[in-house]
């Protein structure tokens, strides 16, 4: 397959992916760092270059309520947003995963307010992790852009109909160039196929009811069968991960594990940090160090018996988390790493890192004190704390 080698930023990528995706319908509310997305995208309409029907709405809550109606109307829909935009959409998103409507989002991360900020963390996405919607992290723009056309086959697969959202870091990602491999426009139309939504709320032939009340009757059945598509999603997700490799050359999975094997001291972390960690490793293995690089790629469906596999041989194990749950307990990844951990019954020194906050720098002098305290930790030279900040200011 002959690829188109381009430079582009993380926004440029998503929106040409939703370009040679061509959704039906497209609802769309300006945010930053997200605004360009759609911006780019509505381009692709105005041109010619897509069929999409670009609605332009009053709020981030009319987006997500209007790509709903589509959805519900057997249209394919995408929209993109960020931070208090997903806010707003969250009483919507419980409805769309309840629905089970395969709306396919891209977020970038950005921080929530108060104070105001513009800039990276993952506390939009953190707090809508219950409301039923899959979450896959990228960690640069070829992630982003490969995630964005698989999200579409995951979300519409018949075991899942699940709304995914595919999230990239705020102006790291998002507003960041780099070296894209682009593929063929038809190749990409192959590979999503032909679709066939759920159910059609506008067949006037085949009436349904979408959305009723359910009351102590049915609500619970309702719940248990979310919880099935969710855990349904996991299996979809490698098998399309794998396919995406054979067409396209790079294959996924839920977690990516970078000289785990017969690591000592293992990170996680999700994002661009990723990239970021992986440099550190390399140059401590130069020093003789066994250091490895856990990342978390899929968080909901939440994979916790791979991470518990992965992480099961070493000798300590740090998470970064880009978001602070204030439940002073460890930071909301780091939590549900160590319940995958206990449940796997995987005993090892453990600590949460509390990073990034607000678009705060993390640089790799930063990395490599953690992978210091991972040494002392495991020769119980140190203290475990509930969580620690990285780059605090004195």
């Amino acid at each position: 397959m002959e690829k188109t080698i381009v430079a582009k930023t993380g926004n440029e990528a998503m929106a040409e992916a939703m370009r040679q995706i061509n959704p039906d319908v497209c609802a769309a509310y300006p945010i930053s760092p997200a605004t360009e997305i759609l911006q780019i995208f509505a381009g692709f309409v105005h041109d010619g270059k897509v069929k999409t029907n670009l609605i332009a709405v009053e709020s981030e809550h009319s987006a997500m309520s209007a790509s709903m109606g589509s959805a519900a109307a057997g249209a394919r829909t995408m929209t993109a947003t960020s931070s208090q935009g997903l806010m707003l959409m969250h009483e919507v998103l419980f409805i769309a995963a309840g629905m089970r409507l395969p709306i396919v989002m891209a977020d970038v991360n950005r921080a929530v307010s108060a104070p105001i900020n513009i800039h990276c963390d993952h506390s939009d996405t953190m707090a809508q992790v219950n409301s039923g919607w899959i979450q896959i992290f990228s960690e640069n723009s070829q992630e982003a852009y490969d995630t964005m056309i698989q999200a579409v086959r995951i979300a519409e697969h018949k075991d899942v109909m699940l709304p995914t959202m595919v999230t990239t870091d705020g102006f790291i990602i998002s507003h960041g160039m780099e070296r894209l491999e682009m593929y063929p426009d038809a190749e990409v139309t192959k590979f999503i196929g032909d679709y066939k939504g759920p159910y059609n709320v506008l067949d006037i032939k085949n009436p349904i009811t979408a959305g009723s009340i359910v009351l102590t009757d049915y609500y619970l059945e309702f719940r248990k069968a979310n919880r099935v598509a969710m855990a349904n999603a996991k299996q979809v997700i490698l098998d399309v991960g794998r396919e995406f490799g054979k067409v396209f050359g790079r294959e996924y999975g839920l977690i990516d594990t970078y000289k785990c094997e017969d690591a000592d001291f293992i990170v996680v972390c999700m994002g661009s940090t990723a990239g970021t960690t992986k440099s550190v490793v390399d140059e401590l293995r130069a020093e003789g160090v066994k250091a490895g690089l856990l990342k978390i790629r899929v968080y909901r469906p939440f994979p916790a018996q791979e991470i518990a596999a992965a992480l099961g041989k070493a000798k300590a194990v740090a998470v970064l988390d880009r978001a602070e749950s204030l439940s002073n307990q460890a930071g909301p990844v780091a939590t549900e790493i160590k319940s995958g951990l206990f449940d796997a019954g995987v005993r090892v020194p453990f600590a949460s890192y509390i990073y990034g906050l607000g678009g705060r720098e993390i640089f790799k002098e930063d990395i490599r004190k953690v992978y210091t305290d991972l040494k002392n930790l495991a020769e119980g030279k140190a203290v475990i704390e509930t969580a620690k900040y990285i780059g605090l200011k004195e």
